[in-house]
């Protein structure tokens, strides 16, 4: 019986390596191969040293060279080798070997599994602390389909070697938690970086398919990374799944929209339609290489404190639904959405926003912990070939705020005049005169209380939409039969 004393707290005993992946190892049934290409085979050797890896480990290999890895997996279109498409084909490859090399009749209960990563780790240079895919396809019955979890992590160490072994501790922990915790996704995650500190790697995008996770909403888990702190911000498709920010990005002209969506109302369209316009007629600007985001902030998120994951997937269904693109971020200050966007794309950029926002943003008080206060937050949000699209607001007594008269601090008033005067704000002035006095908040109120004439002030679309998968609280026949 273990000994407890006066005084001692619960807390969560964490496996070490070892214990992991000798658990791994003593399964009889658990059977498999590791390819590992970039960062030598750091996630192998975990096993290797934890014991009784003979029953577990069918190969190990590191195609390194590219031209084997050409010959083993194939060429790349695009021909890199550090790409998702890449990992994809290696866990194709490994998963048809072991079918093809093992007799099922000879091993009834075994349960296969390919382990696979593809990793570029930090340059000589230490300009480019590197990136990798890392995946596993893997079965839970001997006699279902496989099932597979695919991640991409970004590097935070300085050295080259610290890399290597801060992979090979994901891996064992992703091995391990794809076996024993595939019931738990969201635990899943988060015992990822058991042995690791947030400091040291970064996960930006992860995805889950199979069985065992057909009920796993990759949207949703793309708000756990978030939420947990291991990225600052995910990006997910119309076709709902988690998507690289740097495959979106990479070298396009941004527009981003930042709002709570709750829901997209007219002005939202009428904001983001005609800051379009006005953005692809810009110099530097080419339609045909232009990405536009929708943003939401996680503060955006929160209800009494916590995450109301009911409403983000609200949001993110209908978003999703409409075709755009979303990103789900951690950046309270613009200046820091600008700089995230920066590490993709040194290309002209646009922030579609109303006045409130604008007025916001020449705040002191966001900027206190800056030491070079709202000054640098500028140099950071301004420095880059970014412009500012400016919605204009309707006020009480029906006139109008736009950059020519919105008020700002007394303190901040020269120094708004200078952006003004250098174009980097301009006033969207083709808007839908109609629409001004249209907020979500009171499109919310009225789904939450039955009323009519919400669907008015939303989108073409949008309000079928939000009656078929009943989102926001909408419950159709039974709130309005009641009216």
């Amino acid at each position: 019986m273990e000994i407890t004393l006066k005084g001692d707290k619960e807390f969560e005993d964490i496996p070490s390596l070892k214990t992991k992946a000798l658990r791994i190892n003593l399964n009889e049934n658990i059977y498999g191969t590791f390819a590992e290409i970039g960062a030598g085979q750091e996630t192998v050797r975990q096993f290797f040293r934890a014991g009784g890896g003979s029953g577990t480990i069918a190969k190990a290999m590191s195609a390194y060279d590219k031209d084997f890895s050409d010959a083993i997996y194939g060429i790349e279109e695009d021909g890199r080798y550090v790409t998702e498409a890449r990992l994809r084909k290696m866990l194709n490859h490994e998963i048809k070997l072991i079918e093809e090399r093992l007799s099922r009749d000879k091993h009834p209960n075994k349960m296969f599994f390919s382990y696979a990563n593809t990793v570029a780790t930090i340059d000589f240079a230490k300009q480019y602390k590197g990136h990798g895919w890392v995946g596993i396809r893997y079965q839970i019955d001997q006699d279902k389909p496989y099932n597979e979890i695919i991640l991409h992590l970004r590097f935070r160490e300085n050295d080259a070697r610290l890399q290597q072994e801060t992979l090979g501790i994901l891996g064992t922990n992703l091995i391990y938690g794809a076996y024993y915790k595939y019931n738990e996704p969201k635990k899943l995650l988060r015992y990822l970086y058991d042995h690791l500190d947030k400091d040291q790697i970064e996960i930006d995008t992860i995805n889950f398919s199979g069985p065992a996770f057909e009920n796993v909403d990759n949207r949703l888990m793309s708000l756990q990374l978030v939420k947990n702190g291991m990225t600052d911000a995910v990006m997910f498709a119309p076709d709902g799944n988690n998507v690289l920010p740097a495959k979106i990005l990479y070298k396009k002209n941004i527009l981003a929209l930042r709002g709570s969506f709750r829901p997209v109302t007219k002005v939202n369209i009428d904001m983001f339609q005609k800051s379009y316009e006005m953005f692809v007629k810009e110099n530097k600007v080419d339609p045909n290489n232009t990405q536009v985001v929708f943003e939401i902030t996680l503060s955006n998120l929160r209800a009494e404190g916590e995450i109301d994951e009911q409403d983000f997937m609200d949001r993110a269904k209908l978003l999703c639904s409409l075709g755009h693109t979303v990103l789900i971020s951690n950046f309270q200050e613009y200046y820091k959405l600008v700089e995230y966007f920066s590490q993709y794309s040194k290309n002209r950029m646009g922030l579609a926003m109303g006045v409130n926002n604008l007025v916001d943003i020449f705040d002191e008080k966001y900027y206190r912990h800056l030491s070079g206060g709202i000054l640098e937050a500028f140099g950071k949000l301004f420095f880059k070939d970014l412009r500012v699209y400016l919605y204009p607001m309707v006020n009480e007594d029906g006139t109008l705020t736009d950059s020519e008269n919105l008020k700002v601090h007394p303190r901040m008033k020269e120094l708004y005049k200078f952006f003004k005067y250098n174009g980097k704000v301009v006033d969207i002035t083709d808007y839908d005169p109609d629409i001004l006095t249209i907020f979500s908040r009171s499109v919310l109120k009225a789904i939450a209380e039955g009323d009519h004439g919400w669907e008015a002030m939303l989108p073409p679309g949008v309000a079928k939409i939000i009656k078929e998968k009943s989102l926001f609280g909408f419950e159709a026949e039974e709130v309005f039969r009641n009216k």
